[in-house]
């Protein structure tokens, strides 16, 4: 596309008038179709003990949930969740994505919420892709702050809109180990850590809202109640980061005053774009917005390293919306929510924002993120700068294009600034309590803008021009008659003189505006072909180096200003280091800017435009935005918005608003949503005007831009005193007379505004008061006017010189003309003309002047582009004689139609046209008859050439006759050649014909032949390396042999002998080390068993190389950003492995991972995994055979779909477009075949049967048909007549299934040429669900040259899971393809050697049998010929390699929307070749069951849960629970170990878990019904976890939780000797723990610790278990059974437990028994000893007395 309309509008010599932009459309978003997709996979370290989580996933308003995974902190759950929103883009970016996990959440209960993740839509977009893939949401509780992380939740986000792609990245294993702090789901540059945060938005006051006063309920209540207060109630609602806080409310004023903060907690930096301001009418029945704003937080703080945190004001916020009429019904309601620009200044607030950081374990810090309200001091007047008196001078110039539909009535026009010059809110007097004394004196900014005294009564404000009748222009258009005399408005306003932010955004969007005139420059230079654009790129950004420059130089020498903010500062300082970094980095660029860099270096200048135009938006407004409304008998009807800085006027050219003093063009508009639909398009008037708006002191230079030549006249005489009063209106006492001649040629790529698919074009150009039109061009596109417009008397007023210079621009309108109603419109251009003046000769360079294409504009879309001229030449006062002579009219027939003349039409030349007539396909039903005979029209330039009829297109839709010709004057500029039109006609009975449908080729280039470049184009690069190459063969190490371990050989260059040796195993005194490693390794390194390999484990590698090859893209393209592109011109060439090898070569300190991966690689056969369609990637297999879609049906305005919609055929063939006499030697080379003749060696067209050969391999996120959110697909394929729909094999409540199916059609073409493979949902009851399908163009790939019929593998091989699968072998394909390339047949040398041209291949000579013996063979060396068949031949393309393709899945309901996507990949197998073998196996693996027996022998250091009753000692009652598929599945206990005292455990007691287990995927599958009412069984795959747990028995409450291991059965770390080397340091996931797996190791045994989280969620040590796993196959298990705990069969031993293992309440005479001899034994010991001596001393005591008295008295 040309550039030349803007540099030709845009060019700007007087610098009187100012650039005017074509593009105009509806100002609020249409609602579009837009699909946000959440996978919810896993959650790992969720904080809590025993959970149950469930993942709630939140969109806006919409809530789904996963299912609940039980008794886990690491839930797995790969669900799959759509929402699909039709809403405009501004709404959809504003909802909220919040993905909660909830504890025990049933039908009863909501649940615990554990953990938070939120952000906006917006933040998600705005990502690259607009997702998020694999990444780790960080989960908070937002009810307590201060406990940190509760979790993180694995996820992949994505959202889509109309039109939008985004990559499908083959998803990595899920339970590869992973770096959570890396992978983290938050956009680039934000940090990982986040801190909490305080957000204060302060608001302190508002002013000019709307009183309301004049509606009818505030009369009725004034009539009631006699009240005249104002009727508003207002609040300020602000909503940040989905939630919201509101102020207090303040009735019936208009001026509120609230002095309070509302404060958000929330994670810095937050993942939400903007914080919402809306101010708020208070009522009983509803609140009404009265006007809302929105704060950018990019704008408001910079993330850099000299950046500065979110800060605002305090400062003036101006907020529009509405118009203030006042009615009950607010039609423009939707503005005042900010849905859409404001058409009206609405009220302006005084606001602040500051941030402070929390410190969450501060003991102040309140836990929750609850919104607070708080009163706060009010703000000094000062502090929002002193006030300033602004004066706003205007003048209409010109009134034209006003539409007819607005009527007759008189019209006027109404300017605004705030409320200054409303005519409802801005005529009240001046308040004299609104003064304030001291230096300023500040007024009521909004309501009082109105006579001062002496000089300001002078001066007054003049808002609105007079009413004039309008004058008709022709039948679309009226103007007013604004001849000599120009009307002038002003308006004084006071507002605060915060001037120096505004000329800060003014110098550098001037800065902006050059550097982007200078890019379209260097784009149009590129497109046009003119020589060294570079050069012009150079001065581009040479000139913004100094424009940088010259801002910081400004911006340094600035002073403190009054009023000025934190951001102020902040922001000052940001953009100096911005533009000084520009600067630097533009100065550095332009000295690399060389031809060959060119793209890339242009890439990096409009990542400079960027940069500066989002610098420039100052987000702190000072003055409102200036309003032109237009009134129809004072009803307002259309309106244009000015931005305040764009005419603001500054002594200093720099800072200057870019439109101030200058003559603009406005186009006025319908407000709101009146704009939609062709309304929207439509011109309501076009005004040229001039604008100045600066403060009163610069008064006297209101006036210095207009144009010359005027005189003021003034509203009375002004005084002696009194200079510089605005005028009343300017009398223009100078004019010219000129004629303007518009030389319209032609147009293309018109819009289709007839149902047909076509149009009936003319254009109407309309300058100043003036309008003419084109004729009619019947149904085209692309119209051939060839028609000079002539426009008499013109009479322009203003000095000759700034005329000529800068002359007023034309408006060209494109219509379709229709025979009933008004016509269409269809686009709009704008251009500038070339003016001669009356002392000025007619000749070169300036004359005649060159036709160029001026870009037609739809809304802001571009609808065409039309090739034109316009001179403007003065009529000499002598008259019209001196002019160049108009030649008289050639084309009498429609009337006096004068053609371009001669000099600026365009110089032409004899063509010949061929056309290759291939055959139509897919023609619709045109007005309900199917289409039979169909005959194709070519037409260019007037002449054309028809197909033959095709006579029956059911039985065969080929042409007959292949080649046609014919010859046309085309002009020698081929930018300048015309579309050629292809239109398809049904010739039915009674000669009438029907149009079917219509293709366009707008360009013609790509279609001229040029015979001279056919090598060169081929491949340029090999051809210029041949060359240089000595004479003699080229020979090329392409060896598949085994290599050696100590070399990889990799191929450097197509046409190079060079060979490179990468080391890959080091240093032969690195060897000993390996061999030690070797053993370690063994089990991976280990070749894989070839009976086990199955197509499948090719697919799961190829799928990992895919992914490598992705990284090393990436890390490539990182490379090429920070070395620059110039080091990178060797590597164009080279292949993945290539690069592997070069950085290799780089860096040998990396080489140990990838010498791993490579020897991985060597053990199993790949394919190529494409992310895309085939097609794409191969040009759409056009190299000869083209095909055009034919398009019907008018294009809506309310419809934004693609043209799939409008497309009713196609139309295969191809065009060839050369200057007669063609060129010799290419006849001579050719063998010229004059019946074809560029067109040679093409096949037949005649029908061929086909087998047809589908591989269906899995479907990836298809799109929910099911209300649970599933869906239960099944494959339909169509192709002709032939449909094979597999309903039987559905998958149930899946969506991503495996087919691995392959279905076989025998089909004819062309007849069956179209595939379709579609995806349906299966529905029990009613009809099933089409979830989406794509189509195939077969035919296009059994012609294509890339031999698109069955893919080549990577290696020959006759036996095992890589069986060759074409019916030809190598050999015949390369005899066959050398034969059509007229090559000599391939010559096999030995020592597998084959030479093809000039090119000898070596290969490998042998290969297995099905026996293991070696035999002899050429293939694959053939095979290897093939590989590099693209390579220095001039007809050599690139053969498709075995291959599978991911293509999408889209409805037809909702265009432009995957709604999925598949891979697949077609073999066809022409009936002229060998018949082809059975079709490959890829049916789905079948899981392989296993047994895992697991024996729990002991635990230990079990920590103690409960006090003994009777004694107060701590004990347990301890026993294990164990799952493997989940809890619910086949959750296991041991008995129970009761009474543990010290932690210890015995058990000796056996789990067994049966299971079928996906080697390849690392899943374990389990098929069972979702609920009692699922019809059928689901299947899922979950990961391989062994989950064991220790818990604490009770038997009158709950049991008690201990702790938990989770163990991932493919790696996870082997256990400890002994329970004292077990502790938590096993538990490490950094790496530093070795893992095994028991897939590899079968049986093992050892310690593992059990751990829970304390109340500090710390991780503790909660016990020690020793088990015992081992690993069977079901044969295995069946051979040696296995009892469940410690039955038969091989029971085990009871275990010797101590005696205090039993229950005090089954065995109270026991426990008494234990009590007393355990506890007490001793006790009772000294006890009874004591006793005894008691006794004994008792009866000593007792018995001594007796003893005595006998001893005594001798008894």
């Amino acid at each position: 596309m040309s550039m030349a309309s803007v540099t030709a509008v845009t060019t700007n010599v007087s610098n009187k008038r100012s650039k005017p932009d074509a593009r105009m459309g509806p100002t609020a978003g249409r609602p579009q179709d837009y699909q946000l997709s959440v996978t919810i996979i896993e959650a790992r370290q969720l904080i809590g003990l025993n959970m149950d989580p469930v993942v709630c996933v939140e969109v806006g308003e919409e809530k789904k949930f996963t299912s609940m995974k039980e008794s886990t902190n690491c839930p797995y759950y790969n669900e799959y969740f759509v929402f699909d929103f039709h809403v405009s883009p501004e709404v959809l970016f504003d909802k909220m994505i919040k993905l909660s996990v909830i504890h025990s959440r049933n039908l009863l209960r909501s649940g615990t919420l554990v953990g938070m993740f939120k952000m906006d839509v917006g933040t998600l977009y705005s990502q690259p892709e607009h997702q998020f893939f694999h990444k780790w949401a960080v989960l908070l509780d937002p009810d307590d702050i201060t406990s940190g992380v509760k979790g993180y939740l694995k996820c992949d986000i994505a959202v889509v809109g109309k039109g939008d792609t985004f990559k499908t990245l083959h998803k990595a294993k899920d339970n590869e180990e992973e770096d959570i702090e890396r992978n983290l789901l938050l956009p680039e540059g934000v940090p990982s850590e986040r801190q909490w945060a305080r957000f204060y938005v302060r608001v302190y006051r508002a002013e000019g809202l709307p009183r309301m006063n004049n509606s009818l309920m505030a009369n009725v209540k004034k009539a009631f109640t006699g009240d005249d207060k104002d009727l508003v109630d207002p609040y300020v609602a602000v909503s940040f980061a989905g939630q919201k806080g509101k102020t207090s409310i303040q009735k019936g004023s208009c001026e509120p005053i609230w002095n309070e903060q509302i404060i958000f907690t929330e994670m810095f930096p937050p993942l939400f774009r903007r914080i919402k301001i809306q101010i708020r009418d208070s009522d009983k029945v509803n609140d009404v917005a009265i006007g809302t704003h929105f704060l950018n937080l990019r704008k408001i703080s910079n993330e850099g390293d000299k950046g500065f945190l979110p800060t605002f004001g305090p400062a003036w916020v101006n907020i529009y919306g509405s118009t203030r009429n006042y009615t009950i019904i607010d039609e423009h309601q939707e503005l005042n929510e900010g849905l859409g620009e404001g058409i009206s200044f609405r009220a302006r607030v005084l606001i602040s924002l500051a941030m402070e950081f929390l410190d969450t374990s501060s003991p102040d810090v309140p836990c929750s993120t609850d919104i607070q309200v708080e009163q706060i001091p009010s703000v000094s007047d000062q502090s929002t700068g002193r006030m300033g008196e602004f004066i706003l001078f205007g003048t209409f110039l010109e009134a034209t294009m006003v539409d007819r539909r607005i009527g007759d009535k008189p019209i006027s026009f109404e300017v605004t600034i705030g409320n200054c010059g409303s005519l409802i809110d801005g005529t009240d007097k001046i308040d004299p309590g609104k003064k304030k004394s001291g230096d300023d004196e500040e007024v009521d900014l909004l309501s009082h803008c109105q006579d001062e005294e002496n000089f300001d009564s002078e001066l007054g404000t003049m808002s609105t021009t007079p009413s004039r009748k309008p004058v008709i222009t022709d039948r679309n258009y009226f103007h007013l008659p604004y001849y000599e005399e120009k009307p002038c408005i002003h308006i004084k306003s006071y507002w605060q003189d915060q001037r120096w932010r505004l000329y800060n955004s003014n110098i550098m969007e001037c800065i902006a505006d050059k550097l982007e005139e200078g890019i379209n420059d260097v784009q149009e230079v590129i497109a046009t072909e003119r020589l060294h654009p570079e050069r012009r790129l150079r001065g581009v950004l040479e000139e913004l180096s100094l424009g940088c420059l010259r801002f910081v130089a400004l911006a340094k020498k600035e002073k403190p200003q009054n009023g000025q903010t934190k951001l102020d500062k902040e922001r000052l300082k940001a953009c100096i280091h911005e533009l000084e970094t520009m600067a630097q980095q533009s100065k550095t660029l332009r000295t690399n800017v060389k031809r060959t860099t060119l793209k890339d270096k242009l890439k990096q200048a409009h990542n400079f435009l960027h940069k500066l135009r989002f610098l420039v938006e100052e987000p702190q407004h000072s003055i409102p935005e200036v309003f032109v409304w237009m009134l129809s008998n004072n009803k307002r009807v259309a309106y244009a918005r000015i931005t305040a800085k764009d005419i603001l006027y500054s002594p200093l050219d720099d800072q200057r608003g870019k439109d101030c003093a200058k003559v603009k063009t406005l186009f006025l508009r319908l407000p709101g949503k009146k704009g939609f639909g062709s309304a929207g398009w439509t011109v309501q008037a076009k005004l040229e005007c001039y604008f100045w708006l600066g403060l009163s002191k610069h008064r006297r230079d209101f006036l210095c831009g207009l144009p010359n030549g005027y005189e003021q006249r003034m509203a009375k005489e002004t005084g002696p005193g009194l200079l510089n009063i605005p005028p009343v209106s300017l009398i223009y006492k100078e004019k010219q007379l000129f004629q303007l001649r518009v030389h319209t040629y032609q147009a293309r790529s018109l819009f289709a505004a007839d149902s047909t698919g076509l149009s009936d074009p003319f254009a109407r150009v309309i300058f100043s008061t003036h309008s003419q039109a084109t004729e009619v061009i019947q149904e085209t596109l692309c119209p051939t006017w060839d028609q000079m417009l002539v426009f008499e008397g013109i009479e322009l007023f203003g000095e000759a010189q700034e005329l000529r210079d800068d002359p007023p621009i034309i408006v060209i309108e494109v219509f379709d003309q229709d025979t009933v109603g008004k016509a269409d419109f269809m686009g709009r251009a704008m251009a500038k003309p070339t003016v001669k003046m009356s002392n000025e000769k007619y000749e070169p360079p300036r004359f005649p002047p060159q036709l160029d294409y001026y870009q037609i504009y739809r809304g802001y879309t571009t609808a065409g582009e039309l090739l034109a001229a316009f001179e403007l030449l003065q009529i000499p006062a002598s008259g019209q004689g001196s002019l160049p002579a108009i030649a008289g009219p050639t084309d009498v027939e429609h009337g006096a139609i004068l053609p371009v003349p001669f000099g600026i039409r365009p110089v032409l030349s004899k063509y010949r046209i061929e056309i290759l007539f291939w055959g139509l396909r897919d023609l619709k039903r045109i007005q309900l008859v199917t289409v039979d005979r169909p005959r194709v029209d070519i037409e260019c330039a007037g002449k054309g050439v028809q197909s033959v009829v095709i006579p029956s297109y059911r039985q065969n839709p080929n042409f007959s006759m292949l080649v046609k010709h014919f010859e046309v004057d085309l002009p020698d500029n081929e930018l300048l050649h015309p579309p050629l039109n292809i239109r398809v006609v049904d010739c039915r009975a009674f000669g009438r014909y029907t149009l079917v449908g219509t293709h366009t080729v707008n360009s013609l280039r790509k279609f001229i032949h040029r015979p001279q470049d056919r090598k060169a184009t081929a491949n340029p690069r090999t051809t210029d390396q041949l060359t240089r190459l000595p004479a003699g063969d080229v020979l090329f190490h392409m060896e598949d042999v085994p290599l050696k371990k100590t070399e990889t050989i990799v191929k450097l260059d197509a046409c190079s002998d060079a060979v490179v040796k990468v080391e890959m195993v080091g240093e032969s005194e690195k060897e000993g080390k390996k061999k030690k490693k070797k053993k370690e390794m063994e089990n991976e390194e280990e070749e894989p068993n070839e009976e086990l390999l199955d197509w499948w484990s090719k697919y799961f590698a190829s799928i990992e190389t895919s992914k490598e090859h992705q990284k090393l893209v990436e890390e490539t393209e990182e490379e090429r950003d920070f070395e620059g592109i110039e080091g990178y011109k060797d590597e164009i060439g080279l292949s993945s492995e290539g690069k592997v090898a070069k950085t290799l070569g780089k860096n040998n300190q990396k080489q140990k991972g990838p010498e791993k991966e490579v020897k991985r690689k060597m053990k199993l056969e790949e394919l190529k995994v494409y992310d895309k369609e085939l097609e794409n990637e191969f040009d759409n297999f056009e190299e000869w055979l083209h095909t055009f879609s034919l398009l019907r049906g008018k294009i809506e305005d309310d419809d934004t779909s693609l043209d799939e919609d409008r497309i009713v055929g196609r139309f295969k063939g191809s065009l060839c477009v050369y200057k007669i006499p063609p060129y010799e030697e290419a006849i001579r080379d050719m063998n010229y075949d004059p019946q074809v003749g560029m067109f040679q060696a093409i096949p037949s067209n005649d029908p061929i049967a086909v087998l047809v050969r589908v591989y269906v391999v899995r479907a990836n996120d298809l799109h929910p048909a099911d209300v649970n959110g599933k869906a239960d697909p099944y494959i339909v394929i169509r192709l002709g007549k032939h449909e094979i729909k597999d309903k039987e094999n559905y998958i149930s409540k899946q969506l991503n299934p495996v087919f691995g199916k392959s279905f076989d059609i025998e089909a004819t073409f062309p007849m069956d040429s179209m595939l379709t493979v579609a995806i349906y949902d299966w529905d029990l009851v009613g009809t099933d669900d089409l979830i989406g399908e794509t189509k195939i163009d077969l035919e296009n790939r059994l012609y294509s040259k890339h031999r698109a019929t069955c893919g080549l593998s990577k290696h020959y091989s006759t036996n095992g899971y890589n069986t060759w699968r074409d019916s030809m072998k190598p050999t015949q394909i390369l005899a066959k393809l050398c034969k059509e390339a007229k090559l000599e047949p391939p010559q096999y040398g030995p020592e597998g050697r084959v030479r093809v041209g000039n090119r000898v291949y070596t290969g490998a000579t042998e290969i297995d049998d099905e026996n293991g013996q070696k035999k002899q063979t050429d293939e694959h060396v053939a095979l290897v010929a093939l590989q590099h068949w693209e390579e220095g031949l001039s007809t050599g393309f690139k053969l498709v390699p075995e291959h599978i393709e991911t293509r999408p899945l889209l409805h037809v309901e909702k265009p432009g929307m995957e709604q999925g996507r598949v891979e697949m990949w077609v073999d066809l197998f022409p009936a002229d070749v060998p018949k082809p073998g059975p079709p490959l196996d890829i049916s789905p693996r079948k899981p392989k069951s296993l047994e895992l027996r697991i024996i729990i022998w002991n635990t230990d250091d079990v920590i103690l849960e409960d006090d003994s009753l009777l004694t107060g000692e701590k004990s347990s009652d301890i026993f294990v629970r164990g799952w493997l598929k989940g809890q619910q599945e086949d959750k296991q206990d041991t008995d129970v170990h009761y009474n543990s005292v010290t932690g210890e455990g015995n058990f000796n007691w056996r789990f067994v878990y049966p299971f079928d287990y996906l080697v390849a995927e690392e899943k374990i599958v389990i098929s069972k019904k979702e609920s009692v009412f699922s019809w059928d069984e689901t299947e899922y795959k979950i990961p391989a976890r062994l989950t064991l747990q220790v818990w604490d028995a009770d038997h009158f409450s709950a049991d008690d939780f201990l702790g938990a291991i989770e163990l991932d059965l493919n790696r996870f770390p082997r256990g400890a000797k002994t329970s004292k080397l077990c502790s938590l340091e096993m538990l490490k996931t950094d790496g530093s723990v070795p893992l095994i797996s028991i897939f590899k190791q079968k049986r093992i045994k050892g310690w593992w610790p059990f751990a829970a989280r304390n109340e500090n969620d710390e991780l503790e040590l909660t016990g020690k278990v020793e088990a015992e796993m081992h690993l069977l196959t079901v044969e295995e298990a069946e051979k040696s059974p296995a009892g469940l705990g410690r039955n038969e069969p091989d029971p085990l031993e009871k275990p010797n437990r101590p005696d205090t293992s039993f229950m005090w309440f089954l065995t109270p005479l026991r426990s008494i028994r234990y009590l007393i001899c355990h506890r007490y034994k001793w006790l009772i010991v000294k006890i009874i000893l004591a006793l005894l001596l008691l006794a004994m001393l008792g009866l000593f005591l007792y018995n001594m007395p007796g003893y005595l008295v006998k001893k005594m008295l001798g008894a």
